[in-house]
């Protein structure tokens, strides 16, 4: 996994926009993550070690899409674009995308995709509590339905992981392999950007930084009695994804994603 995020080309966007801009950039971040976390998660399907997992996983990710879905309609209500959902999705580069880099990391190994499902959802499930409350009324509603859903993709992560942890030494083994793959990408969930900080000042959103004792502490007991090490040093972590900055995987996953719609401009199905 390469966390590159060398620079070229035009610097990142850093502005902070106000109002409506402001609620729209804020639905972004959050569209993206579930946007692309729906991408590598669907790729899963015939690939996962049951033919259950693969109904699951599938499942989780359609989860993931419907959030999706629901947000980057909202970014386009409000940012005055008229972009609808397909473009936001289909039609926008690399850099315009504003998901952390631990959602768009390739599959890998099975044990990875549950440390990293187990991470996202304790962090997603804390995220959407906080913004029941949202003075935002779309993004409340959304935080209604899917808080719900991220209360059973960690549960299911949980499940695995302490399967996998307690298990054989092989599974073992390479569960703590994968704790320690995925942490480099964990600082940056909890990063309080300037896009967060000012939707969490209007009271439309939450500051990143006040999610992570909990979700720290929630995967941390899973951890314990799953029998492994919860890791906590890393020599590089991942950075800027918020403002564009993404790693060498996301590229790639991105021609896969919009290879029919690019191809085929205007095209229904």
């Amino acid at each position: 996994m390469s966390g590159d995020t060398t620079w070229v080309g035009r610097a990142p966007d850093t502005t902070v926009p106000e109002g409506d801009s402001l609620a729209a950039a804020y639905c972004l971040q959050l569209g993206d993550d579930a946007l692309i976390y729906a991408q590598r998660l669907g790729e899963w399907i015939s690939r996962a070690p049951q033919i259950e997992e693969d109904m699951a996983l599938g499942n989780i990710g359609l989860d993931q899409l419907g959030q999706a879905r629901a947000l980057l309609t909202r970014v386009g209500e409000l940012d005055g674009s008229g972009r609808t959902e397909d473009d936001l999705a289909y039609l926008r580069d690399e850099r315009e995308f504003r998901n952390v880099q631990l959602v768009e990391q390739p599959r890998g190994d099975f044990a990875f995709e549950m440390a990293r499902l187990l991470w996202f959802s304790s962090y997603q499930a804390e995220l959407y509590a906080a913004l029941l409350t949202s003075e935002d009324e779309v993004l409340s509603a959304v935080a209604h339905k899917a808080v719900k859903e991220v209360a059973y993709h960690r549960d299911h992560a949980t499940q695995w992981v302490l399967r996998l942890g307690d298990g054989t030494l092989e599974s073992h083994d390479r569960m703590q392999t994968a704790l320690e793959a995925v942490l480099p990408y964990l600082a940056e969930l909890f990063d309080d950007d300037a896009v967060s900080l000012a939707a969490a000042e209007a009271g439309r959103g939450v500051a990143p930084s006040g999610l992570h004792d909990a979700v720290v502490a929630r995967v941390g007991a899973v951890v314990d009695e799953a029998t492994l090490t919860l890791p906590n040093d890393s020599r590089w972590r991942s950075r800027g994804g918020r403002t564009g900055a993404h790693s060498s995987a996301m590229g790639h996953l991105l021609a896969d994603m919009q290879h029919i719609a690019r191809s085929h401009p205007g095209a229904q199905w």
